[in-house]
């Protein structure tokens, strides 16, 4: 099967709007349109979405050519004209405009100018342009959706797709990047640079290449750039890993195993299971911000002798590895820093340029920050409201009054901290005092996060707050779905902290940011019934450093019952997530001797080290410690407490020879009966099938699938699509195992459509996963390889965890491929991985042709 087709445009590559019109008194309705373009999905091409060093006609012209859609938006104004220009710009753009549909949109007056009532004269005239008047900005962006739907209609009815080529067998499928970011600007002054990387990673092919430099050098911005050239030389893509929220070396490990796609089952084993993610790969790790976690540099060389990975990292000191090449960044060059600051200027306000007027003041700036990215990149962001001398004025300023103190630090990092300063001080007290507080967040934070830590700031708006610190480019602003996410530069999180620490106010902020996620978590933890969970759990895996933070926290100042509360409240998401491996450290810490815990900590601390344990010491050692957790909760009148412990107490009989006959039997029934009454759909669903896989392993199938029927039962008669997505899945594995593999694709089936309807990315990957192993199992390794390959480029782009321990499709495709096949296997995975997600959906429930019996 064919998955590389010629002329298909990736993703990246959405419709370009143009939108014509005067910059100035059509403000609202440019954002009103530019938003009505991008709610369908089509790219807006206006000059305040990014400016380029190029004279303004050239500029237009070379926008307008590359445009599939033409916008015009015209009201009173003619527009402006060049010195020796016949006809404005506004008039020019539509001379210019290639042969593409044209939307005209007149703004309703009485006083238009002449000149630009001649050219709608001519538009008018136009038989290919559409023109309709307006308002205001709310009706002009229904009529630019409802217009764009039908141009977007017309032109597919046009086309016929039916005699559309063939696709060409023989183009390769593009190696996959994940998680890549995908910068918004343009890289300036950094060609010798990057031509210097490229060269390290294809011609030298050299495994380890570091970029070293302070903070706000634009190490990340270089090595995001090095990555994108040379991508197409790695089979398997490029994957990056951002270990600046990872403050703790020995989690480095299970950072990159996650970006991977590689989860932490919590048996011990997460380096051996990063291992295999990586065997046979020849991929390149992008690695940024080492330079927190450098101890974990032993981490890294064990990656790269252990497989054919390169590395790339970027980091203020050497990792100081056998084999690592590095390059040092310094400053920009005295040109490319004026043209960077220039660019950046224009991408602000359109009509900044550099003059001989203002080329002294531009010097002048560029000189004072020693031509370091980030501080240009802040001070352009000024440069809206200032003009270059005034800027240069209070630039000067602050570096003089910064060079009083912080002598210890390097000179750069002195320089780069004193534009962070200044561009602080600029803002208001309520808006700095956020920004500082912002600073104890590790990774990123929605709105309600940053409200809760302006809660107490006298007059202040943590909307607006947050809205002047995102104009002032001191925040980043990210969609996910529908919450709006932010971001910081490390070194702008870090202004914070030292702000903060520097007059004593860090501790009390870092115990506001744990209590709000404590409270995050007792919120999730008090819904009743996960019907509509899925978001949740999808804010849970955003806010999944947060939440490290929080714990790290309250073990940090012996707040041990706030750990084991916020572990046991998000107990679901830990297991859905393939985190518990991490739980397990966090109680084994409040276990260590000389801990004082409460009751209930220790109960919770002994649940999550015991019950995992048995993961990797299958016997019944644990069970005594389970059995003390099944009366603690019974007393507290915690009945999900009791009955997880009686869930895990039944597994850990299973396995002892010398208990009872009926006691593992007698532990199930009452946590079955104790969940009952809860009245929690989820939690009734979820119970049965922890127990179905105990006794699945145990290799007593038909209790399993009682169990499975009634988990099945309970979360249809919920309305829980989650619930009932994995008890399919369950129950397919179930059938497969008794060597059914028409009844597991029945149920594999169910599963996956679920999944799709409600957007359960993971659910996706488990289904792909089941038909692979379905495909295996009737011996048609071509259709295994390649559901199993998409399976692994939805868990890669997604940075899902593996299907953990649990899944058998391992065994299944072992024994497929015992008699021979690994090539055409191999193969197909490989085209897998880069294959439309739509066509295998269609393949994984498309029912296939029968071939030969599956292997015994």
């Amino acid at each position: 099967m064919t998955t590389a087709v010629g002329g298909i445009r990736t993703p990246d590559q959405r419709l370009r709007v143009f939108v014509s019109s005067t910059l100035k008194e059509l403000a609202p309705e440019r954002r009103a349109v530019r938003a009505a373009i991008e709610r369908l999905a089509m790219a807006p091409v206006m000059f305040e979405l990014g400016a380029r060093p190029h004279p303004p006609r050239e500029l237009y012209r070379a926008y307008l050519e590359q445009s599939d859609i033409f916008v015009g938006i015209y009201w009173e104004q003619y527009g402006w004209s060049a010195p020796g220009a016949d006809v404005s710009g506004l008039e020019d753009e539509w001379n210019l405009a290639p042969d593409i549909p044209k939307l005209v949109y007149l703004k309703r007056t009485e006083h238009r100018d002449e000149r630009l009532e001649a050219l709608l004269a001519r538009i008018r005239e136009d038989d290919d342009a559409s023109y309709v008047a307006f308002s205001d900005a709310a009706e002009l962006a229904d009529l630019v959706t409802a217009d764009l739907a039908s141009v977007l209609a017309e032109r597919f009815d046009a086309a016929d797709l039916r005699h559309a080529p063939e696709p060409d067998a023989a183009s390769p499928a593009r190696p996959e990047s994940v998680g890549l970011p995908s910068p918004l600007t343009r890289l300036v002054g950094r060609d010798e640079e990057l031509a210097t990387v490229v060269g390290m990673l294809t011609v030298d092919e050299d495994r380890l290449v570091t970029l070293t430099g302070p903070g706000g050098i634009g190490k990340s911005r270089l090595a995001i750039a090095a990555a994108r050239e040379v991508e197409g030389s790695f089979p398997d893509g490029v994957v990056f890993v951002d270990l600046a929220p990872v403050l703790d070396p020995a989690l480095v490990t299970a950072a990159v195993a996650r970006a991977l796609g590689a989860g932490d089952p919590g048996d011990g084993t997460i380096a051996e299971t990063l291992a295999l993610a990586l065997a046979d790969r020849r991929m390149l790790l992008l690695l940024d911000n080492v330079e927190q976690v450098v101890e974990a540099a032993p981490v890294l060389a064990g990656i790269l002798r252990a497989s054919s990975v390169s590395v790339l990292a970027t980091s203020r000191i050497l990792l100081r590895i056998g084999g690592e090449r590095s390059l040092a960044l310094g400053p920009l060059a005295p040109q490319a820093a004026t043209d960077l600051l220039v660019d950046r200027a224009r991408a602000v306000k359109p009509d900044f340029d550099l003059t001989d007027d203002n080329a002294a003041d531009i010097t002048s700036i560029c000189t004072a920050l020693d031509n370091a990215p980030l501080a240009l990149e802040l001070a352009a962001a000024r440069l809206r409201v200032l003009t270059p001398a005034a800027l240069a004025e209070r630039l000067d300023h602050a570096l003089t009054v910064l060079t009083a103190g912080d002598r210890d630090l390097p000179e750069r990092q002195r320089t780069l901290r004193a534009t962070i300063d200044w561009s602080a001080r600029l803002l208001r007290p309520d808006e700095r005092e956020l920004l500082l507080r912002l600073g104890v967040f590790r990774a990123g934070f929605g709105l309600d996060a940053a409200e809760w830590m302006a809660a107490d700031l006298a007059g202040a708006d943590a909307v607006d707050a947050l809205a002047v610190l995102v104009d002032g480019s001191l925040v980043r602003e990210q969609d996910r779905g529908e919450r709006a996410w932010f971001t910081m530069l490390a070194t702008v999180r870090e202004y914070g902290r030292e702000e903060l620490d520097a007059r004593g106010d860090l501790p009390e902020m870092e115990e506001r940011h744990a209590r709000f996620y404590a409270a995050l978590a007792d919120a999730s933890a008090r819904k009743s019934t996960w019907t509509g969970q899925i978001g949740l759990m999808s804010r849970l895996a955003d806010e999944r450093d947060e939440l490290r933070a929080a714990v790290d926290h309250f073990v940090a100042t012996r707040q041990f019952g706030e750990v084991a509360g916020l572990t046991w409240n998000l107990y679901w998401f830990w297991w859905v997530s393939g985190q518990l491996g991490e739980v397990r450290g966090w109680m084994s810490r409040l276990l260590a001797p000389g801990n004082a815990l409460d009751d209930r900590s220790r109960i919770i601390a002994l649940f999550c080290t015991d019950s995992l344990r048995f993961g990797e010491t299958p016997d019944a050692a644990v069970a005594p410690a389970l059995a003390e957790c099944v009366e603690y909760f019974r007393t507290d009148g915690d009945r999900l407490g009791q009955s997880l412990s009686l869930a895990m107490l039944a597994v850990a009989l299973t396995a002892d020879p010398h208990a009872e006959p009926d006691a593992a039997g007698r532990a199930i029934a009452q946590s079955v009966t104790l969940v009952d009454d809860l009245g929690d759909p989820f939690g009734r669903t979820m119970v049965r099938i922890m127990l179905a896989r105990a006794v699945l392993a145990r290799g007593r199938l038909p209790e399993a699938v009682e169990l499975l029927d009634d988990s099945l039962a309970i979360a249809r008669g919920a309305d829980d699509p989650l619930g009932e997505a994995i008890a399919l899945n369950h129950l397919g594995w179930a059938r497969l195992l008794d060597d059914d593999p028409d009844g597991a694709r029945t149920w594999f089936t169910d599963q996956l459509r679920i999944s799709t309807a409600i957007g359960h990315e993971e659910g996706f990957a488990y289904g792909l996963e089941a038909m692979s192993a379905v495909a295996a199992a009737t011996g048609d390794l071509e259709r295994a390889g390649l559901l199993f390959g998409a399976a692994e480029a939805v868990r890669l782009r997604r940075g899902l965890t593996t299907g953990g321990t649990f899944s058998v499709h391992g065994r299944i495709l072992e024994r497929a491929l015992a008699n021979g096949g690994s090539a055409t296997f191999e193969a197909a995975r490989r085209a897998g991985r880069g294959a439309d997600l739509a066509e295998m959906l269609d393949l994984a429930l498309t029912e296939a042709a029968p071939t030969r019996a599956g292997p015994g």
